[in-house]
Formats: C-alpha cells, structure tokens, sequence
C-alpha cells in the first residue's frame, strides 16, 4: 500500500449546535491541507469518546488521510451530547441529522459536499437522510441497515416478536444511561443524574406496536423509496439478520442504488466473519472519490449488486469462511425469473398436510443475526426437521441457483387464533447433512402486508403468503432442497400464546433464479487491511463467549455469556468493560410458558473514578404476552448516580 497524502489533525471533542439550542458532541480529524475539502459524517449513540472508539479510528483517520473532513457524532441524549433520546429514530434523530449537514457544509474546511455513512443504526440514519436529501448531502454508505423497521430489524419477523429484542431492550438504556465524559463540563455529573431520570424504556414502544402501521413505517425508507434523491452503497451480509435490505433496495431504486452482500454478519465488513472479508475502507474511498470530490460525478464503473454465491457449509455455529464464490448481477428484478414447485410434487403423502406445533422446534437455528459474537450461526438443521412438516425435491440432476427472496404460497385451514408459521429451506447433501440457506416466519393473526389484524375466516379457509430471507446459494448436483415448516421456532421468537392448529391443503414454493446464469466478478474486491497501522488501544481481556444448551421432554434452556471484555484507550486513560449474559428457558409440563433473562453491564474507569451501569431484563410469559421487568442501576465509584425500574403489562406485547 502507498503512503496516504496526507497528514491528519484530530480534535477529540467539539460542540455543533441545533436549533433548539442542543448541542451535539462530535471528534473530528482533518487532512493537513489548506483549501476546504468534502466531510464525512458518521451519525450514531455509542459515544465516541470510548465505547466504539476503537472501530471509529479504523474507518475516520483513513479518510482523513486520503482528503476528507471526517466527523463523528454523539445522537442527542447519548454519550458527550446533551438532550434525551425518547427512542430510537425520533424526528428530532432525524432532524439533528440534516442541521449537522448543513453545519457541515457551512464549515470554512469544507468545500460544500457532504457523504454520511455507518453500520447497523448509523447505516439506517444515512439511508433516512436520503430521504429528500439536505442539499450538501451527495452519496451515503450504509452497512448493515435497515430499509424496513418492521420486518428487517431486531424487533419483528413476519409480525412474531424477536426474543433478540429483549437483549436490545436491554442494552440500549445501558448505553444511554452511561455518563457523559469532562468534556461535557464540569457539570456532568449533573447532566448524567438529569439523564437517568429522563431516561425512556423503547421496549415498551416495541412490544405494543405488533403492526406495521405508522410507528414502524416512520423511518422505513423503503416505504418511501420515490424520494430517495441521493446516489446509495448498500453493503450486507447473508449472515446477519438486516441482510434483506440489499436486495430490496437495489430492485427499488436500480437508478441511485448499489449493492453488495457478503458472507458475514452483523458488522463493518473489513473484520467480516464468516469470511471471506472485505476491504471497507478502501472501496468506500473508491465511492466517496466518485461522489463528492468531481464537480460533476458521474456514476461508477460497478455491477449494480455483487453477492457472495454460498454453497453447501457442513454445518458449524462457527464458521471461520463460507464455502462459494463472489459474483455480480443486473438489479435482480431483471436478472431473475421465477420457478414455481407445487408443494404436492415435494411431499410424502397427499395434502392436506398439518403442522407440528411443538415447542421446542427452533433449538437448531442459532441467533437472529451473527453479531460478532463466537458461535450462532445454524447448526444443522436435521433434528428440528424431524420434528417439522418436510416437503423436499429428489437429488437434482443440476446445479441450482436460487437469487433472491423464495415464496411460499399457501392455502390453509386454521383452527384458534394467534398462530404462527415458520418455514425453514435448506441443502441436504448426500450425507444427510442439512445446511439452512433461508428462513421466514409469519403471524397468521396479521394479513399479507403485516399491517392489520386479518379479515374473519370463512370457513376456517385462509391464504397466506410467506416471504423467506433473500439469498444467493448455489444447490449442486445431487443435492437435495428441502423446505420444513412449523408451528414455533423458539428460542428466535417469543412464541407463548401461538396455539393455532394448521392444516395446509395445497401451496407452492416460489424460487426466483438467474435467467442466463452466473457472471463471475469481473473486478476483485479490495482485501481487508488492518488498520489503522498504530493502534491507540490495547484489548485487555476478550474471553471466549459461552454458550449452553439443557432439554429434556418437557423443559429447555438456551443461553449465551459474554464474559467481562475490556479495552484500554490510551489517549484517554480510560478502561471501558462490557458482559452481557442471556438465557431464554422454556417449560411445557402443563401449559407452553416462557422466560428471558438478560443481564448487561458496561464499565467505565477513568482518572476521575469509576462508572458502572447494571441492567437487568426478566420477560415471563402471560396471558396476554410477555410481562417485563427492567431494573437499571449507576454508580459512580461507590455512590449511587441513578435507578430506574420499568414495568410492561403483558398487555403491550399480546
């Protein structure tokens, strides 16, 4: 690699105000040049003073030293910031964000052009500001974001609530409950206590909101994909649960939208795993040069989506690299044409065929999303499926590749009401191994478009159709592609309460696939790079997370621990520490009941003293949903700073 142009300066707190008279705290690093020259805003609420400090400087000071303004930005009620945050993409979220681009582009260092990008939420804060974009604002990356709140997040799959979302409901107080640093003033302790006590619980919002209605369409950029007016990299990853957005959003907008997938979960792709990873930094250069440095920018050279292809992984929870190849496509609403199964050509017996609704059906399908932690990935899938309705094809006589969101199209009878249906579609090799490639669930209570509760049946008579995970696999020769279906998949989602009998009468898988085969990727992805070159950090302990798993016939337990990891940050003098640990257990001995710990804690040992934040989560299951009780706790030192408790009737999440 070529030495960088230029030198960067770093000031690692300054003060940009809103309207309202909030002031966001930011760190800031700047080429050494004398002319203005474009910004790059990162927009997020893990505090950039120490809990993401680390991740910041591998993507800031790299840009800096190739021409950027680079910036990073506490959300008001977060970190260093002032103000409260009432949950998560509130207007003034939304609004904060436009005022800093135009702060921005107002700056005597800035010539005017301004990018934004950022994984997971800052991802989805920059495809929000896409919307009818701020004039300074020219291109965004998103990494690892979501177009659809409802259906592609952490809370909500197919209208079922995510058991992950207790662990969110957990986590996220904890952050915004962590106290600002000195930079704040001399009166942060002040501001912190004045925080705890204003501080909402989003959870309840979560749990109450079970439709996609206005709540969960707000901030839902793809719902409102006509005023998208900005130039879109969109990169995900198969394993990671917001991977469906890259997809959606390129077929949306093939105009102003470009997209790649790859292999990895739930983080910026330079520490990519499953593996192979890729060069972010380095290709986000090549974008940000494109867009906002030319007075007149012109598109890039790039295939509108390159994927990585999966093939057949001998099912592991871990996963050093997947097995496939990178390629590239047209938008994949032109590159693909549908292939319809009947269901009745995959079954055993003849229809009508009813579903399995144990309980205990799911303990093979890993985590929601592969979030960095060890482990979670699906296990193979054989034991759930003998459990489950299998519908499977006789070893094909060649290779198949699905590109893009299976459908199953169904024709149902349906006894009680709530009841949920999970359909799981996997490669079975000639060992016998079965290897999960896409998923869906859906809320039989909720209609098509997940947006209200269903009409009436008549009859018992219903239709329904279920949209699985986008992918991009490759079924060889020989193989065989099954599709499970039940009644639960548990521990993924919270499913006490979903007693329907389902009974399917006839249906049809739906499989969209490349309409003139594979292209190969012409153009190498950058590799990966190690950066920055000098770290400013030192991990002082990263232990190995633990997972475990107790069933018996009528009781199991799940659950996961990520023992204390702490990390110096020398400029600072700072040592920040986070564990959280998880368990989902469930008892069928009488009636289906249900129960969710989480426990997380973050550290915070400064020169000044010690922060600690404790948050506890208990969700039981009730008649009406699940019934939740969140305690928070801050100290600083010995002292008690703040507690909150937090009560949600069963009620909210029926």
């Amino acid at each position: 690699m070529t030495a960088p142009p230029f030198s960067v300066d770093e000031t690692d707190h300054l003060w940009i105000g809103m309207a309202d008279g909030t002031r966001l705290a930011a760190r800031l690093w700047r080429p050494r040049t004398d002319g203005p020259v474009p910004a790059i805003l990162e927009y997020i609420p893990y505090r950039k003073s120490d809990m993401v400090r680390a991740r910041d400087e591998r993507n800031h000071p790299f840009f800096a030293a190739h021409g950027y303004a680079c910036i990073r930005v506490d959300m008001r009620g977060s970190g260093d910031s002032e103000g409260d945050m009432p949950d998560m993409y509130a207007p003034a979220e939304l609004d904060d964000a436009r005022q800093v681009i135009d702060w921005l582009a107002a700056q005597p260092w800035c010539n005017g052009r301004v990018g934004m990008f950022g994984t997971s939420w800052g991802g989805t804060a920059s495809l929000q500001a896409s919307v009818d974009a701020p004039e300074a604002l020219k291109a965004v990356i998103g990494v690892c974001a979501t177009h659809d709140r409802f259906e592609d997040d952490i809370h909500f799959m197919g209208g079922r609530i995510l058991s992950d979302t207790f662990e969110w409901g957990a986590t996220l107080p904890s952050i915004l409950a962590s106290p600002p640093t000195p930079h704040a003033g001399s009166d942060w302790k002040d501001r912190w206590r004045t925080r705890i006590e204003n501080l909402s619980c989003p959870l309840e919002n979560w749990l109450r909101e079970k439709g996609r209605g206005s709540y969960w369409r707000h901030g839902s950029v793809i719902h409102e994909a006509d005023k998208l007016s900005v130039p879109i990299l969109v990169v995900g990853g198969w394993s990671d649960r917001y991977s469906n957005s890259v997809i959606s959003m390129v077929d949306a907008r093939p105009d102003l939208v470009w997209g790649i997938v790859g292999p990895w979960g739930h983080q910026y792709p330079d520490h990519g795993a499953p593996g192979p990873a890729m060069g972010f930094q380095h290709l986000a250069l090549e974008w940000w040069d494109q867009w906002l440095k030319p007075d007149t920018p012109a598109p890039p050279d790039w295939p509108r989506l390159r994927a990585w292809l999966r093939e057949f992984d001998p099912p592991h929870e871990t996963l050093d690299q997947r097995a496939g190849e990178w390629i590239e496509s047209d938008p994949p609403i032109l590159a693909t044409t549908v292939i319809e199964r009947p269901l009745r050509d995959l079954a055993s017996t003849p229809a009508p065929w009813a579903v399995p609704n144990d309980p205990q059906i799911g303990l093979t399908s890993g985590d929601t999303g592969y979030f960095g932690r060890a482990g979670g990935l699906p296990k193979d899938q054989a034991h759930d499926d003998a459990r489950s309705l299998v519908f499977e094809t006789a070893p094909l006589d060649q290779d198949l590749v699905i590109f893009g969101a299976p459908r199953l199209s169904l024709n149902l009878q349906i006894k009680d009401r709530p009841a949920t249906l999970a359909a799981r579609m996997s490669d079975v090799d000639p060992q016998g191994r079965v290897c999960r490639m896409s998923y869906g669930l859906r809320n039989l209570s909720l209609d098509d478009a997940l947006d209200q509760a269903d009409p009436p049946l008549v009859d018992g008579v219903s239709q329904a159709t279920m949209t699985l995970h986008s992918t991009a696999y490759r079924v060889r020769k020989g193989h065989k592609l099954r599709v499970a279906v039940s009644g639960s998949l548990w521990p993924l989602i919270w499913s006490s309460g979903s007693t329907g009998h389902i009974v399917i009468e006839a249906g049809t898988l739906a499989l969209p696939v490349l309409r003139d085969g594979v292209r190969n990727l012409q153009v190498p992805l950058p590799e990966p790079e190690d950066l920055p070159a000098q770290k400013s950090h030192t991990i002082l302990a990263a232990p190995q997370l633990e997972r475990w798993s107790k069933t018996s016939d009528t009781y199991s337990e799940v659950g996961w621990h990520q023992p204390e990891t702490r990390i110096v940050y020398h400029q600072i003098d700072t040592v920040f520490g986070y564990t959280t640990r998880m368990v989902h257990q469930q008892d069928v001995s009488d009636r289906v009941t249900e129960r969710v710990t989480v426990d997380h804690s973050m550290t915070f040992v400064r020169p000044d003293g010690t922060a600690s934040v404790v948050v506890s989560l208990q969700a039981q299951s009730a008649e009406r949903g699940p019934q939740v009780h969140i305690t928070l706790h801050a100290k600083w030192d010995d002292e008690v700073v703040g507690q909150r408790t937090w009560v949600i009737p069963s009620a909210a999440g029926s």
